[in-house]
């Protein structure tokens, strides 16, 4: 799940508050950036968790239903489809998943009214209407209507970013708010994956894609951190009528991981290196730093080139 542009992104805002803060230690930092990774991956498990607080807020519904029609003298059918939805059914009865929640403390109270909120979306939607006349859905029609739920539904509804700001603070979180969007993106390629015939065994995420990533992003958080004085020299004898104390603090931290990688890590094309950090800069800086920070890097790797310190070729 965490690929290396979120490995960067991370190692970045941790490097932000590393430098804002006078008595924190490496280490500290380190420790900081591994609980950023498991705060986004309990962020994952929790939006997962949110398919059984769904189902079990409309089964509510149609309880609610049943003693307003026995009160009225009122006959009154329900329909269960969705309530006996089979994707929603192998989530809530998946032990990674269950497990995970239970370990981590995770729960949605601070956060019904998102539920509520888009169930009545979802209520109103002409995919729940069409899926609940279905005769018989398939599994793929099951799949289906959650896809559209955690795609469409979610990603606009206000009252969700709400509750996981509520949710961050409650559970001692980072970053769930600014993070939802991608999330979401990462639980439809995680429904759309699921198949039948693996019940309520369906394959998760893992935290990371590799743990190669891991690896990556240790390493990028330490070197930046040893050779930050190093590079802050390097740019401030690469700044042409401008002065150092000038530069943005983000964009000296963006400039100094951005050197760290180009030069510590020769199996990234360099290339790779440059688009990376130019796009971070045009997310987390101002909005014209992304052309000053490719200037910079450009100047400064094209010196090293030329006194050999730098061996990478451009593919």
């Amino acid at each position: 799940m965490i690929n290396r542009t979120l490995v960067r992104t991370k190692v970045i805002q941790t490097l932000f508050a590393y430098y804002k803060k006078e008595e924190q230690s490496p280490l500290m930092a380190r420790k900081e950036l591994l609980n950023s990774f498991s705060s986004t991956y309990s962020l994952y498990m929790m939006l997962l968790a949110f398919a059984d607080e769904l189902t079990t807020y409309a089964d509510k519904q149609i309880e609610a239903n049943k003693v307003r029609a026995a009160v009225t003298h009122q006959t009154y059918t329900p329909n269960r489809r969705f309530v006996n939805n089979r994707v929603a059914q192998h989530l809530f009865n998946n032990r990674r998943l269950r497990t995970y929640i239970e370990d981590q403390h995770l729960i949605w109270d601070t956060g019904m009214n998102a539920v509520e909120s888009i169930y009545k979306q979802l209520v109103q939607s002409p995919f729940y209407a069409e899926y609940m006349q279905l005769e018989a859905p398939t599994y793929e029609d099951d799949k289906r209507i959650w896809r559209k739920i955690y795609s469409v539904l979610m990603p606009e509804n206000p009252d969700l970013y709400s509750a996981l700001d509520d949710l961050e603070l409650a559970l001692d979180f980072q970053g769930w708010t600014t993070e939802a969007d991608m999330i979401l993106t990462y639980i439809d390629k995680t429904i759309k994956r699921f198949n039948e015939k693996n019940g309520d065994n369906q394959p998760l995420l893992e935290m990371f894609n590799s743990e190669d990533e891991l690896i990556f992003a240790k390493d990028l958080l330490h070197q930046t951190i040893a050779h930050a004085t190093e590079y802050k020299t390097l740019i401030a004898s690469s700044l042409l009528n401008w002065e150092a104390e000038r530069i943005a603090y983000m964009d000296y931290i963006i400039l100094i991981t951005a050197l760290t990688e180009i030069i510590h890590f020769n199996d990234i094309a360099l290339e790779i290196s440059m688009n990376e950090y130019i796009e971070l800069a045009k997310e987390f800086s101002g909005e014209k730093s992304y052309i000053f920070i490719n200037g910079i890097l450009n100047k400064i790797v094209g010196d090293l080139k030329k006194e050999n310190k730098i061996m990478k070729s451009i593919r």
